[in-house]
């Protein structure tokens, strides 16, 4: 009985997995009925992974547990209730609140995080010792990061006309950009293409069986 209901698991996955890519000749109902039970599977398992993996241990069970040393996480239980107040339509407008609060303290901790990792430390391993590394090909590195930012920034300099040597500079900006835009392009089509090798893999191997894992 196992291995019948494994072996209709494999099949199951296999259909979904051709009715998914069935968009690509066009927009069709098997599509729209892989497409809905794709969501509200994502939306089943992301709300019990929410209530056994973060409500319960960070909130419930210390509240319950010890709640004079964590009255501080009222407040978030208070928010989250009323974040639920925008499924009532008389009150959520109390929503908003909440809303305001975790979009707030989500951008300012966001933004610390990326200066701290995108801007101040690759500034700081790279301009301020540019001429020191293990090999050629680090130093190298290091002076093509400054450069390419520079000319980049200088692009989008706009109080002063891109003529002369300042033009110049700007342009080479442009390629900068470009070979970074390409890049992370690049890195996003490849990661496509590794989601349809995997689809593949699944398809000729645990469902038809011509390869082996």
């Amino acid at each position: 009985m196992a291995l019948t209901m494994e072996r209709l698991g494999v099949w199951i996955g296999a259909a979904l997995t051709f009715a998914i890519y069935s968009f690509l000749y066009k927009d069709n109902p098997v599509y729209k009925i892989a497409e809905q039970i794709f969501v509200g599977i994502s939306a089943g398992y992301w709300f019990i992974y929410t209530i056994f993996n973060i409500l319960k241990p960070n909130l419930y069970t210390p509240l319950t547990s010890d709640f004079g040393n964590n009255t501080l996480l009222v407040l978030p239980a208070i928010l989250g209730i009323f974040m639920l107040c925008r499924l009532v339509p008389k009150i959520n407008w109390v929503s908003r609140y909440a809303i305001s609060v975790v979009v707030g303290t989500t951008a300012g901790l966001a933004l610390i995080r990326t200066l701290q990792s995108d801007v101040i430390t690759q500034m700081s391993e790279t301009i301020m010792n540019p001429f020191s590394g293990p090999n050629a090909a680090v130093i190298l590195g290091k002076w093509i990061l400054i450069i390419g930012t520079t000319t980049g920034i200088i692009y989008f300099f706009f109080s002063k006309k891109h003529t002369g040597a300042f033009g110049a500079t700007a342009k080479l900006g442009i390629v900068f950009l470009m070979i970074s835009f390409g890049a992370a392009f690049g890195y996003t089509v490849m990661a496509r293409i590794s989601l349809l090798i995997g689809r593949l893999q699944y398809l000729l191997g645990e469902w038809l069986g011509i390869i082996q894992p």
